[in-house]
């Protein structure tokens, strides 16, 4: 048995049949493979080194590519329904955050979407602020006006409400 520490052991052995890279040269290589397999992690990408013959830790991997940003980029999640940076009138807020004590005294706009096989779907909804209940909402492909008037149209009809008591409050989209 050989009495020699471990880390001694390593240290002189080295690893001869896989080359040593600087991080400047390990980054170039990095990018070639991201060019090729996009949206890879780090882990993948260290697979791949080590496969090309490089002796490298996955945590060495991992830090050089989250210095320049190679990581993997996160898919976005949700589609934004609110473009709050449009040329349509921005008008005041009259709901304040009271609470209705009748329904159809406030009524609360918004738009959500679905994502269904070929895509996604909007939906603008209608609440009346008092009871939550829905009263009113329209679906559609394409996210514009026409489809927030056709979900207020159908709580007009819905509810009817008396003109000038009700309020119909929205977060400031441009629809």
């Amino acid at each position: 048995m050989i009495q020699l520490p471990r880390s001694t052991f390593y240290d002189r052995a080295g690893t001869p049949s896989s080359p040593c890279l600087s991080d400047a040269r390990l980054l170039e290589r990095i990018g070639c493979i991201q060019d090729a397999l996009s949206g890879d992690g780090y882990r993948r990408v260290t697979r791949a080194l080590q496969a090309q013959g490089y002796g490298i830790h996955h945590r060495r991997g991992a830090r050089i590519m989250r210095q320049p940003g190679l990581g993997i980029q996160s898919k976005r999640r949700f589609v934004r329904t609110t473009d709050r940076q449009h040329d349509g009138p921005v008008f005041p807020n009259l709901y304040r955050n009271r609470i209705p004590d009748r329904p159809d005294q406030i009524w609360v706009a918004d738009m959500t979407f679905i994502r269904i096989e070929r895509g996604v779907v909007y939906l603008a909804v209608i609440l009346d602020a008092c009871s939550r209940k829905v009263i009113g909402y329209a679906l559609g492909r394409q996210i514009d006006t026409q489809l927030t008037l056709a979900a207020l149209k159908a709580a007009g009809i819905q509810r009817r409400p008396v003109p000038g008591t009700c309020i119909h409050h929205s977060d400031r989209g441009c629809q």
